[in-house]
């Protein structure tokens, strides 16, 4: 991998000002759905967390990369069907239209998912504490 950005505003300083347009759109429309979140950088790409990770998105050479993980991508996969994805990753070409409504809905059933897993660990830290 290449140079780690210390944050969202460095990494996104590195691409033209088209692909900083198309993940500023992604970043403002995943955030109006989980305010909550902090933007981290993880895996040298900017990613959304409350109690784990959620989503993380990417600039690549010829498409923006988003990364709900694999349960998201099995649980959006009708909708994901004119997109090409790979085990928990969907690839959006540069000149496609972004799905922000798609990304949005999959960040939410994140938050989700991630809210359950958090509430079983602690039911399970109880019962046994």
């Amino acid at each position: 991998m290449g140079p780690k950005a210390e944050n969202i505003a460095e990494y996104f300083s590195w691409f033209s000002p088209e692909i900083q347009n198309q993940l500023g759109q992604i970043r403002k429309a995943i955030k109006e759905v989980l305010p909550e979140a902090t933007e981290v950088i993880s895996y040298h790409m900017p990613a959304f967390k409350t109690t784990e990770v959620l989503v993380y998105y990417a600039a690549m050479k010829n498409h923006i990369g988003f990364y709900p993980t694999n349960s998201a991508v099995s649980e959006f996969k009708e909708a994901l069907k004119p997109f090409k994805t790979s085990k928990g990753a969907i690839q959006i070409p540069y000149n496609e239209k972004l799905p922000l409504k798609l990304i949005q809905d999959m960040a939410i059933f994140r938050k989700e998912e991630a809210k359950a897993r958090a509430e079983q660990k602690l039911k399970i830290k109880q019962k046994l504490g």
